[in-house]
């Protein structure tokens, strides 16, 4: 076993901050100098794995929970990474952006925001891997590798919720990306595979797996940790609330508004949840939005009889947490 470094905190927040702040910065800086967006979605991913692979060499304590907790971090910011980037290498220049390279300040709110967001979704990964973990889990620090119930139930639970999550989130991706580069289905909306259950199945896996990882680190969270919990409700708030379903929604609802195989699509598909059509067509629209999440806000249709759909997804969000 290392020796374990302690920088500047005991949970490592302020070397994080200074980590994330400075990457996101000179990627800012290149990117603007260069009007350049191809690496802005990149940005945010690898500093999700930098920061999680940072914390748990500097732990050197590597518990069973903080490998795991770091793997799926890793593999999750990796695969999101390279597909995001690959796919805005294919299709030229991110639309999103289309109104913000020339002017500094806008772009850099962007950038600044998704230092925010890397920071704060981070938070369960960073406390799980921080120096106080040990003293959390009242465990000798000599013995932590080999302590039978360092891996709990919860996190049983919660990295088989992340496997979900992400299966579910790269499926979806992948769906998403083959079908818009099928030139049969110009003009068309996704309503295949996992689309034809939810309008944004992507959006459900990646809250899976943020869920999944809070959920692993509330065996040690203590105190002041609990401040943790603000990462999954950070990126809930901006999937939900923010920049993803509801500009998608809007997006689609002006571009499909007069389809009735769309107006269908819409009423009968859940906006997040994976559901049968069959059987969330036939809930009321007051169990849809305490249960499913289909909130007024997606409806743009001008009336107040159907809900609201969805389609494209990292291209148009504002930062990483858009990834179809």
């Amino acid at each position: 076993m290392g020796t374990q470094v302690t920088l500047w905190d005991d949970n490592y927040l302020a070397i994080c901050a200074v980590v994330t702040v400075a990457m996101q910065l000179i990627f800012f800086l290149v990117a603007f100098a260069c009007k350049f967006d191809k690496v802005t979605d990149f940005a945010g991913g690898t500093n999700f794995v930098i920061l999680a692979l940072l914390t748990f060499s500097l732990a050197q304590t590597f518990t069973i929970r903080q490998i795991v907790v770091t793997a799926c971090v890793v593999v999750w910011g990796v695969r999101l990474s390279g597909y995001l980037l690959y796919r805005i290498i294919k299709i030229g220049e991110d639309k999103r952006f289309d109104d913000k390279r020339k002017s500094c300040i806008k772009f850099g709110l962007f950038w600044t925001f998704q230092a925010v967001w890397v920071f704060t979704v981070s938070l369960p990964v960073i406390f799980v891997n921080s120096p106080l973990t040990a003293d959390n889990l009242n465990i000798p620090q000599a013995n932590l590798t080999n302590n039978a119930n360092s891996f709990t139930v919860l996190d049983i639970i919660g990295l088989i919720f992340f496997t979900m999550g992400l299966l579910i989130e790269t499926v979806a991706d992948f769906q998403k990306f083959f079908f818009k580069n099928n030139p049969a289905n110009k003009g068309k909306w996704c309503a295949e595979g996992l689309w034809k259950y939810s309008r944004h199945p992507n959006y459900f896996g990646e809250l899976m797996i943020w869920y999944s990882i809070f959920l692993m680190s509330c065996n040690i969270l203590k105190g002041a940790q609990w401040v943790a919990v603000l990462g999954p409700l950070f990126i809930t708030s901006i999937i939900l609330g923010l920049s993803g379903i509801p500009l998608l929604e809007k997006k689609d609802d002006e571009r499909y508004k007069n389809n009735p195989d769309y107006l269908q699509y819409k009423k009968s598909t859940s906006p997040l949840i994976l559901l049968p059509p069959a059987c969330y067509g036939n809930l009321p629209i007051g169990l849809k939005c305490c249960a499913c999440a289909e909130y007024p806000c997606y409806n743009n249709l001008g009336s107040s009889d159907e809900p609201a759909s969805g389609e494209e997804k990292a291209t148009e969000a504002t930062c990483l947490c858009s990834n179809a």
